[in-house]
């Protein structure tokens, strides 16, 4: 599967300044200004090259666009076959949203169970091309999940700080039996993604892979190949998508360019943000038309996975929703769990609470009339219901106890009162 060498990419730049560093130099931020830093192509070349590759025969997977991502040497390739997740159709939601064309994008179809695993192939892969043998993250969850799996994989020794309290179970048990060191940090996110930051900018032989690291980026702009793909080469007018450390709906909306660039598709969709109530400084930006962030000191949401205050890449995120023509949401906590529920009983999709709040934004920008119900939509649910299962149980209808007899059952369903008042219609 991973045969060839990739000669496209060219440098990593600044998306501020334009200052340009080498593709193998291990930058976080930009020395000149400190911003965010991308991976950048020659697309003349890359063009050429896709001309001469087999690569559209390849099952959907992240690694089909290979000659798409950032690394040199295919035998450094770390991978548990990722991407290739599926594009559902959802008729019985979109109907009773009246939108003719609703599709969602389980991310949590996922190795680990979510989106970040694109990221992490890519983000490993590349630490592996480099000789790195620490890797580290801050997370809330799924990036530590997914980091410490490909860790495993790769043979290399992974750290992750959590913040104290409220992580959820199914996730923080992935990172412990991958292996990993776990340590949970007395305060926030953000104030652990500082400690990471310092961290490895302290001990080069320590590599970040948060998603300030641009080479994760590269992986999940697969996202956008692959939705074009499953749409028979087609853009959706607009993709919805969770907002914590905002660096997934700016990678896909770099997927979308790239294939837009390449000439893969004539159109490019309209990327919408959706953020928790609590912890919205994205939306807030949108909303306000500010061009500074205002962080939130304390977020707080069920959705814990973006329960974000401070999100690194905001700048890439509202420069993806403005330049698209998009929008950004919030949406409350009942609105998310509502939200969680009714995509498992009616389309049969098991998400954790971040993920629905895709789905609970689209219905609050459909019933407000910012979403036009003649528009194609994908929705992007970002992990698996199985990430949070407390969550989902504290709102569900407890089991019904009942003795080991058929009679009980039976009369538990309604079954025998059905039959007697089927029997007194007979007489």
């Amino acid at each position: 599967m991973f045969i060839g060498v990739v000669k496209k990419v060219t440098h990593q730049e600044c998306i501020n300044c334009g200052a340009k560093y080498g593709i193998n130099e291990i930058v976080y931020f930009c020395k000149k200004c400190g911003d965010l830093l991308e991976v950048k192509y020659d697309f003349t070349q890359l063009a050429k090259k896709l001309e001469e590759s087999n690569w559209q025969d390849v099952p959907l997977s992240l690694w089909r666009y290979k000659d798409f991502m950032p690394i040199k040497d295919v035998s450094k390739i770390v991978s548990l076959n990722e991407g290739g997740t599926g594009l559902h159709s959802c008729h019985k939601l979109g109907k009773k949203l009246g939108l003719l064309q609703l599709y969602v994008k389980n991310e949590g179809e996922n190795p680990t169970g979510s989106f970040k695993d694109r990221g992490m192939t890519v983000g490993v892969s590349k630490a592996n091309e480099l000789g790195a043998k620490n890797v580290i993250c801050a997370s809330t969850g799924n990036t530590s999940a997914s980091l410490s799996a490909y860790a495993a994989k790769a043979g290399m020794r992974c750290t992750v700080l959590i913040p104290s309290g409220k992580i959820a179970y199914g996730k923080l048990s992935q990172a412990m039996i991958y292996g990993a060191k776990v340590f949970q940090v007395r305060g926030n996110f953000d104030q652990s993604l500082d400690m990471v930051l310092k961290l490895s900018e302290k001990h080069s032989s320590i590599y970040l892979l948060n998603s300030i690291n641009p080479f994760r980026v590269e992986g999940q702009k697969s996202l956008g190949f692959e939705i074009c793909d499953q749409l028979d080469g087609e853009a959706p007018d607009r993709i919805v998508v969770p907002v914590g450390n905002a660096g997934n709906i700016s990678a896909i909306w770099k997927g979308f360019t790239e294939y837009h660039k390449l000439g893969f598709i004539r159109k490019l969709p309209k990327m919408t943000g959706i953020q928790a109530a609590g912890s919205a400084p994205v939306a807030q930006m949108i909303k306000s038309g500010s061009d500074e962030m205002v962080p939130v000191k304390a977020p707080e949401t069920v959705a814990t996975a973006i329960r974000i205050g401070a999100p690194v890449s905001w700048k890439k995120a509202v420069n993806a929703i403005r330049n698209s023509g998009g929008t950004a949401e919030t949406v409350t906590d009942e609105e998310i769990l509502a939200a969680q529920k009714l995509l498992a009983r009616d389309e049969g999709i098991f998400v954790e609470p971040a993920s629905a709040s895709s789905i609970a934004g689209l219905i609050k920008l459909v019933n407000s009339g910012v979403i036009g119900k003649d528009e194609r939509v994908v929705c992007v649910t970002t992990g698996h219901g199985l990430k949070d299962p407390d969550t989902a149980v504290k709102m569900s209808e407890k089991p019904v106890e009942i003795d080991a007899e058929m009679k009980a059952i039976e009369d538990a369903l309604g079954l025998n009162r059905q039959a007697s008042i089927v029997a007194g219609e007979a007489k």
